[in-house]
């Protein structure tokens, strides 16, 4: 078997895709007999680094070794496939919740295990709140006593909060507000709070730990069963269907495609400053809800499907956040030699092209 075929991979585009990460990955021999931990590896961003771990264990890194820690080896199964069968991959089943024990070294850690699902942010506050907070802890805790050499904890652009709409760009140090009796803030508070732990472990343990905060994620490789917003309007569009809007859409959406992210988080795991955030989005992607909702009808259906609003009385319904128009700024991560390559229509093109292929491979 070819183990560097589209189909080992995933599909065509996510081959592609993750040709595309490799080749923009800071000083890639610096990774030679290095072992990296990744966490929440059978997620959407944890399982595209994972893949492109091994694809560079495959081109251009000798002596790599993956470790993906998962909750289900089937899922795993599932996920990668014949990528299960290189000895340089290795699968961890537990959870992030319990401490880790792992044999021999751990260079790096890339940690995206977290709960994403809106709607389980409110029917589960503690449990999302408890998932961050413990899980995080356990992780840096785990670089601690490995004392590895770079540590990435993924959080989220939502520990910005409501920012000051009179900024024309939103950075790092300009967080906002965050209604800490709202029982939707266990994921943005959660996250501010393990940013705190972070700069803790980098201050009391020396732990070279970097938190990139990440935009709303997707492209090849995401299940036609998401529900997020951007998945839903991609499915009415393909479909001719009207695109069904739960608020009026006033709240900017700040996006970034996944090959994209994955270079961030890569450059940042060998070159992001110990204690300091990152903010990773492709500043050419905000964008009004509704007009993300128009813009997918006009690329995916060709304006065959509509938007219309069909809003209820209580957001907290489906769980959405509260309305923001703050346009990230990825000034920083930009020093680094970081830059986005895909804007919103090319997104979109290919979630789609990748559905499509798929759908095919099932017939």
């Amino acid at each position: 078997m070819n183990l560097l075929s589209a189909r080992t991979f995933g599909s065509r585009l996510a081959y592609e895709d993750l040709q595309d990460v490799c080749e923009r990955v800071p000083e890639p021999k610096r990774l030679n007999g290095k072992t990296i931990l990744v966490t929440g590896a059978t997620g959407l961003v944890g399982s595209f680094l994972v893949k492109a771990l091994v694809m560079l264990g495959q081109t251009k890194v000798k002596g790599i070794k993956v470790l993906a820690l998962v909750r289900s080896r089937e899922k795993a199964a599932s996920v990668f496939g014949g990528l299960l069968n290189l000895d340089l991959l290795s699968v961890i089943e537990g959870d992030v919740m319990s401490p880790l024990t792992v044999e021999g070294d751990v260079d790096y850690i890339l940690h995206t295990a977290s709960v994403t699902a809106s709607k389980t942010f409110v029917t589960r506050p503690v449990e999302t709140l408890l998932v961050a907070i413990e899980g995080t802890r356990n992780i840096l805790e785990l670089a601690r006593v490995k004392s590895s050499a770079g540590v990435v904890y993924v959080s989220s652009m939502e520990v910005y909060g409501i920012t000051d709409p009179d900024k024309e760009r939103i950075r790092e140090a300009d967080l906002g507000y965050i209604d800490v009796l709202s029982v939707r803030s266990s994921y943005s508070e959660g996250k501010r709070a393990c940013e705190t732990m972070c700069a803790s472990y980098a201050s009391e343990y020396d732990v070279p730990v970097t938190i990139a905060r990440l935009a709303q994620t997707f492209g090849a490789g995401v299940s036609r069963e998401d529900g997020r917003a951007f998945a839903q309007f991609a499915k009415s569009a393909m479909k001719g269907e009207d695109i069904v809007l739960h608020t009026r859409g006033d709240s900017f959406g700040n996006y970034c495609y996944t090959a994209d992210a994955a270079a961030a988080l890569l450059t940042l795991m060998l070159n992001g400053e110990k204690g300091q955030a990152y903010t990773i989005v492709n500043e050419r992607t905000t964008m009004r809800i509704r007009d993300v909702a128009g813009l997918v009808s006009k690329t995916l259906s060709g304006g065959s499907s509509q938007v219309v609003f069909d809003i209820p009385e209580s957001s907290m319904t489906y769980g959405f956040a509260p309305d923001v128009t703050m346009h990230l700024s990825s000034e920083k991560i930009r020093r680094l030699g970081w830059s986005p390559k895909y804007d919103l229509p090319k997104m979109f093109l290919r979630l789609a092209e990748d559905w499509k292929e798929a759908e095919g491979t099932e017939r």
